[in-house]
């Protein structure tokens, strides 16, 4: 079966022949390859591997790297980098497909002696890779950049456990005072600025000196603000976009130097 724009191809049980011949069309088009069956795959390369005869699929893309899977579990049971130049061949009732690197130098050589199903796909993607955070990725965002939060803020630490429960960030603006700061991933909601109100006197009971109390989100929900100027609470705009670049490009290890300098 082949759809009219040629962007699909597929095949269900052809004979080994019809698999060949589909299979060397993807590698000269350059198309993104399935191919499911019973099958022998041996690597040479990094390291030297066998996997025994078994039903599983491989995937050629287009940039030239191979994976094979089994049925279950998400990673390949193995693979070979983008770069490989494949070709296909039938001998003695197995359809053989080798994939070969020349920097460093590595083969693989997947042998199947039944093929279920054969696809050749015509894949464009030029989508940008949107990376969103969860709430405890954006603490550990302004734990990296405090900025993030506010110029000048210092953060002192995050969970901090108070009698009501607990608070996301805990830090030092840069006039002093000290800042608490509730963090919510979507829409903050009523609810989120009354469980931040319930922190400002536990505190407030322990220091002596001004308290600010800031509700860190995307944005508010319906009336949110108004409820924030009753209660005597603040709101930063805070985008988990943002949180997730920082955690990219900083890693783990400046986070690490925060906590064991505390």
């Amino acid at each position: 079966m082949q759809t009219k724009n040629n962007k699909l191809a597929v095949l269900k049980e052809p004979t080994l022949a019809e698999a060949a011949v589909l299979i060397e069309r993807a590698f000269a088009q350059r198309h993104t390859l399935l191919v499911a069956g019973n099958c022998h795959v041996h690597y040479d390369g990094r390291a030297s591997s066998t996997l025994e005869n078994g039903e599983r699929f491989i995937i050629v893309k287009s940039d030239g790297s191979l994976l094979v899977h089994r049925p279950t579990g998400y990673e390949p049971v193995n693979w070979q980098p983008a770069g490989g130049v494949f070709t296909v061949e039938v001998n003695d009732d197995k359809l053989e497909i080798q994939g070969i690197r020349s920097k460093p130098h590595e083969r693989v050589k997947v042998t199947f002696n039944e093929v279920l199903l054969v696809s050749a796909l015509s894949l464009f993607d030029a989508g940008e890779f949107l990376l969103h955070a969860s709430e405890d990725d954006m603490h550990r965002a302004i734990l990296l950049k405090p900025s993030l939060f506010e110029e000048g803020f210092k953060p002192i630490s995050w969970e901090k456990h108070v009698e009501p429960g607990f608070i996301d960030i805990y830090g030092e603006d840069k006039d002093g005072r000290l800042v608490i700061v509730e963090v919510k991933r979507r829409a903050a909601t009523k609810e989120a600025a009354l469980q931040l109100s319930k922190y400002i006197e536990p505190i407030k009971a322990k220091v002596n000196r001004p308290v600010r109390a800031v509700l860190a989100a995307p944005s508010l929900g319906k009336d949110v603000q108004r409820l924030l100027v009753t209660l005597g609470l603040e709101y930063k705009v805070l985008d988990p976009k943002d949180c997730a670049l920082v955690l990219k490009k900083s890693g783990t290890s400046k986070l690490e130097s925060f906590f064991n300098s505390q």
